[in-house]
């Protein structure tokens, strides 16, 4: 196994990718690298990336802005190409779905990927994917790797405490490589207690 390398400038783009370094850490080099520290951990992994193979900073993505008018929206109103979680959107929903509406992961998810289909079908898919949240397992997004890992752990281990699935995570998060589970991962059970 090797060590887990500080996070420098001298790493090349494919050695950083390969391991697994937390939010605090990413932040911390941009901010002495002076890079922006805006976004979420896939974000900054993309700037930090970027900037090891080029030396020079990623540039923002343009984000195309939303109509500004306040027209009504109904259920043959098109879904934006950056779509808003607005009060008048989510007065839409919840007239159409109920006070139980929440804009949750999933539907944002699929709105973001359904631009240009209609509310009103963005109604019938709220229901389709809250059905699917009920049958099981949703999917975590890849910067919450911690999440997804300890899921499934306990998927694979019946009985076994979080205690053990921490030490378990830690010892894969400094492996270079996946940081999915994997059942070998069991092995750092018996190295803390040998």
């Amino acid at each position: 196994m090797t060590e887990r390398p500080d996070l420098n400038k001298n790493l090349d783009s494919g050695t950083f990718r390969s391991y697994y370094y937390l939010k605090e850490e990413l932040v911390r080099f941009c901010r002495q690298e002076g890079l922006r520290v805006s976004g979420g951990k896939e974000d900054l992994t993309k700037r930090i990336s970027y900037y090891l193979d080029t030396g020079k900073e990623l540039a923002p993505e343009a984000k195309a802005k939303p109509p500004s008018g306040k027209r009504e929206i109904t259920e043959d109103t098109l879904i934006e190409s950056v779509p808003s979680y607005s009060e008048r959107h989510r007065a839409f929903f919840e007239q159409r779905i109920g006070k139980r509406f929440t804009f949750n992961v999933a539907f944002q998810k699929w709105l973001r990927s359904n631009a240009g289909k209609s509310y009103g079908d963005a109604v019938i898919a709220y229901h389709s994917v809250m059905e699917e949240k009920k049958k099981g397992k949703t999917e975590i997004g890849r910067q919450f790797e911690y999440n997804t890992y300890i899921r499934d752990f306990f998927a694979d281990n019946d009985g076994k405490s979080l205690d053990e699935a921490i030490r378990c995570w830690k010892y894969k998060k400094g492996l270079q490589g996946s940081h999915k589970y994997e059942r070998e991962d069991l092995t750092a059970l018996d190295r803390r207690q040998s």
